[in-house]
């Protein structure tokens, strides 16, 4: 004889039937709902036993019997929807408590520590008596409520705000990426990256089955080489020019390439770069003769990306492909350095793989705003107010003060007048 029965109303029994049929609710809540109407004893239901319940659904007799005991016990919902797997204990730090959590993370950490850790920030709150007790795992879990991340850091170009030198050369150089292919006006980008040349003094060990790579991690120091990167973002090539150093005479020369090798037929070459001191028409008379400069400069033009805006080069997104996917090892000799490149230099172009670059002026304007100059109304009509003298500003003052206690006479005249 069963302990526990089943009695549905008509009203319970056809929610069940609704959610069952809809097939939208979680796994458990619809065969809790299926046991609950195959255990109906009530006039019209199907008055199940547990075993028929079992075999049919191929639920466990446990399972069976438990629903049946929440449905008498703790009621209807309980037994279709199943206990809250959520704490309902209050909360250990509350909003105010909360807020002093964050505020203590955006500061420096104390003295002798890198950063804050979740131990740190539990021990400072019941320090100044935020609150009398917490554990770091409740620290955790208000700063993942937050998406805070103490121990997390990134490193960033951080732009200078409130710049029109900044903003003047950001769109310039967006200007000339909006611009169409045209091989007489072809737009190139330059960047330089240097790699450290580093050999082993162990052989690694291949990988095997269910064992990575394993190398030791000890290595010797080679020195350093210089790689420049030409891309063509619009023509989907880039080449790479591996330097034993980054000078005035390197860069003379690789631009010299540019405009003879590269693009002979061209009128003028837009070049995209960066401000580093070695970019500049110097580095041309530097190392040939005035007229050769001359005739290579003639054959460029220069867009410089402004000071902490090196991301507006689209030869960056290049040599991070590059370092990904050909550099990130170790590479103890130039010659090494130059095979390993041209392979992947020949394989990329032979794709044309493109940079697919989105970012416009327009864009600019509306999320990088803060970094606009905010104009005032004088100067945008080329007129700059100078400002008056300390004695005329206390002349004006007077003579207003005159003028008031004038007008109050008037007006007692006049009203004693009528």
């Amino acid at each position: 004889m069963k302990k526990y029965i089943v009695t549905l109303s008509a009203e319970e029994r056809a929610q069940l039937e609704k959610a069952v049929s809809a097939g939208k609710a979680a796994a458990r809540k619809l065969t809790r709902a299926r046991i609950l109407l195959k255990a109906d004893s009530a006039p019209g239901g199907s008055g199940w036993t547990d075993e028929d319940i079992h075999h049919t659904l191929d639920v466990d007799l446990k399972t069976v019997a438990n629903v049946r005991r929440a449905f008498v016990e703790e009621g209807f919902e309980v037994a279709w929807q199943g206990h809250s797997t959520r704490n309902h204990r209050g909360r250990k730090i509350d909003g105010e408590c909360e807020a002093h959590l964050i505020a203590l993370l955006c500061q420096p950490a104390p003295k002798g520590h890198a950063r804050w850790t979740l131990r740190l920030l539990a021990d400072r709150l019941v320090t100044l008596e935020y609150i009398d007790s917490v554990s770091h795992e409740t620290v955790r879990q208000t700063l993942a409520t937050n998406e805070l991340k103490p121990w997390q850091k990134e490193e960033w170009c951080i732009p200078p705000e409130k710049s029109g030198e900044f903003v003047s050369h950001m769109e310039d150089v967006l200007d000339v990426y909006t611009q169409p292919d045209d091989p007489a006006y072809p737009v190139v980008c330059i960047d330089e990256l240097s790699k450290q040349l580093v050999s082993e003094t162990r052989a690694p060990l291949p990988a095997q089955p269910g064992q990575p790579q394993r190398y030791d991690y000890e290595y010797r120091r080679e020195g350093v080489c210089n790689l420049f990167m030409v891309s063509a973002p619009l023509q989907g090539q880039r080449w790479v020019k591996v330097t034993d150093q980054r000078t005035y005479h390197d860069y003379a020369d690789l631009l010299r390439e540019l405009v003879d090798v590269r693009f002979p037929g061209a009128v003028r070459i837009k070049v995209v770069t960066d401000q580093l001191n070695i970019h500049s028409g110097a580095a041309l008379y530097e190392t040939f003769e005035p007229a050769e400069a001359k005739r290579i400069l003639d054959r460029l033009e220069f867009h410089f990306t402004p000071k902490h805006g090196s991301w507006l080069n689209m030869a960056e997104i290049e040599l991070s492909v590059l370092s990904r996917q050909c550099l990130d090892r170790r590479i103890g000799e130039v010659r090494v350095v130059k095979c390993e490149v041209a392979a992947w230099e020949a394989e990329r172009n032979a794709a044309q793989a493109k940079v697919d670059w989105r970012f416009t002026t327009a864009d600019a304007r509306v999320k990088l705003k803060r970094l606009y100059p905010v104009p005032q109304p004088d100067s945008a009509q080329g007129v700059s107010p100078a400002p008056l003298p300390r004695a005329a500003t206390e002349s004006a003052l007077r003579a207003r003060e005159r003028i008031h206690k004038r007008t109050q006479r008037k007006a007692g005249r006049h009203s004693q007048g009528k």
